[in-house]
């Protein structure tokens, strides 16, 4: 297999990995916390990461005093609030569907950037970002967008738009901080930072008594959501973008819904229906309209 091959291999491997943190999040999310759960994702994740840092830039993650409050800022956002969001959405909405809904991450993060970076938000983009809203709210309201307006959104669809929202942070916030510290050093600290403050609120939640109780399954699948969805995910999707460019990387982040949903279908039996279908392709197609250069 050339380098190439191997580099595209590592590349879907990644998006398979994100996928199946859809369907590991579900089953752990019926069995713990969501504070214990992100905790313990997250508690491995970081060790993992720093061995992975150590690997790649040949010296330990360092940072310097003034990037403390920036990369905190990224645990709280990208770690903290996006995980305790994750595992309380997964309790009641079907992984397919929150991966759908994610999916519309990249349009706010266009959104955030011409706010916050003056970056210009073109006829097109602000096609694309009402359309990806539109498949955002048809998944929401089951085939009928305007539902969302009439009714509202369930609690469990308000955790996962809150990823969105929190996630949208973390990259604005990172786009800054990445410019001083190497991606993988920055996904370490904001690893370590979200997992200190997962601590606490695990522990009064009954991180103790979940750690004992857990089953195998529950183990296996906070495993494999901190080394391979996060540690190796991620590791492999830097290299990628490091060799053929964030363009062309990530496209392949489009897959990932679709992974989700073929997984979910297979694994935890979740029914697709239309609306999910259609909402998806609206979501996607706005994602990519947003993101086309």
């Amino acid at each position: 297999m050339s380098s190439r091959a191997l580099l595209y291999f590592k590349l879907m491997g990644s998006v398979i990995f994100w996928g199946g943190t859809w369907i590991a999040g579900r089953i752990v999310a019926g069995d713990l916390t969501p504070y214990s759960a992100a905790f313990l994702r997250f508690f491995f994740a970081t060790i993992f990461m720093y061995f992975m840092a150590l690997k790649i830039s040949g010296k330990k993650p360092q940072c310097s005093r003034q990037d403390i409050l920036p990369l905190a800022f990224l645990g709280l956002t990208g770690v903290f609030m996006y995980n305790i969001l994750f595992f309380s959405g997964l309790k009641t909405v079907h992984a397919g569907r929150a991966a759908l809904i994610i999916a519309g991450t990249p349009t706010f993060i266009a959104l955030g950037s011409a706010l916050f970076f003056k970056e210009k938000f073109t006829l097109a983009k602000i096609s694309g970002f009402i359309l990806a809203l539109i498949g955002v709210a048809t998944i929401i309201g089951d085939g009928n967008p305007v539902f969302i307006i009439t009714h509202g959104a369930s609690y469990g669809d308000l955790c996962i738009i809150g990823c969105v929202l929190s996630w949208a942070a973390y990259s604005l916030a990172g786009k800054p901080v990445m410019k001083r510290i190497s991606p993988i050093d920055s996904v370490f600290w904001s690893c370590l930072f979200g997992t200190i403050m997962l601590l606490g609120p695990a522990l009064y939640h009954g991180l103790v008594s979940e750690v004992i109780n857990a089953s195998f399954t529950d183990y296996s699948c906070i495993l494999y959501l901190a080394f391979l969805g996060t540690g190796l995910g991620f590791s492999w999707y830097f290299e990628a973008i490091k060799e053929i460019g964030p363009s062309k990387t990530g496209i392949f982040i489009n897959l990932v819904p679709v992974t989700a949903i073929i997984l979910g279908a297979i694994i935890l039996d979740e029914k697709v229906g239309l609306p999910l279908l259609i909402g998806g392709i609206l979501t996607i197609s706005g994602v990519w309209i947003t993101n086309k250069r």
